[in-house]
Parts: C-alpha cells; structure tokens; sequence
C-alpha cells in the first residue's frame, strides 16, 4: 500500500481544539479516519518549525490521500500538504526504467 507524509499547519481554531480535546484525542481522530479510507496510521508525531505535526500513513492510493487532505483543510482547523513517500526499492525499478531526455540547450 503506498505510504503518505501529511504536513500539517494548525490554525488559531485548531488549537482552540487541541488545548481542549488534548493531542491524544487528536492522535485517535486521526486514526480512525484514516482506517475509514481502508488505510493504516504509521506514526503522528507534534514538532517545532514550521509544521506543527508530521502524520505518516499507509492508503489505498492517491485518491485516498488527496480526499483526507481535501476533508481536513476545509474543516478550518488544519492546513495540509501531503508528501508521496517512495521506498528504496520503487526508487531502484524507476531507475531501471528507460527515459528519453534532452536538457535544454544541449
């Protein structure tokens, strides 16, 4: 099952919920969410910087992905972006595949 890296914003109204909920509750929201599209939670991690959270999942494809983002950010209380992760070994059968390119000007 492809794997996906969600980075998520919170917003002044996500907060608002986290501070009253707790990040646990937060945690399990999330999972069954993504257990709903048929997926599996990796991890969820809360950070520094400019993501506030990192969630890593397991989903059936793209379209699984792109409808959890789509939900979660237009709830209000979080913006994503979602990162498509790709395993030593697809990274080894893209690199036996045959492209033809020219750079430009060459």
């Amino acid at each position: 099952m492809p794997k996906y890296l969600f980075r998520v914003k919170m917003t002044v109204d996500g907060l608002k919920g986290v501070l009253k909920e707790g990040a646990t509750a937060r945690r399990e929201v999330v999972e069954r969410m993504v257990q709903g599209l048929g997926g599996r939670l990796e991890s969820l991690y809360w950070a520094f910087g400019d993501d506030d959270i990192y969630v890593t999942v397991e989903l059936p494809g793209n379209t699984s992905a792109a409808a959890l983002g789509l939900v979660t950010s237009a709830a209000g209380g979080v913006r994503t972006s979602t990162v498509t992760l790709l395993s030593p070994e697809e990274i080894d059968e893209a690199i036996r595949l045959k492209v033809e390119y020219r750079a430009p000007g060459s």
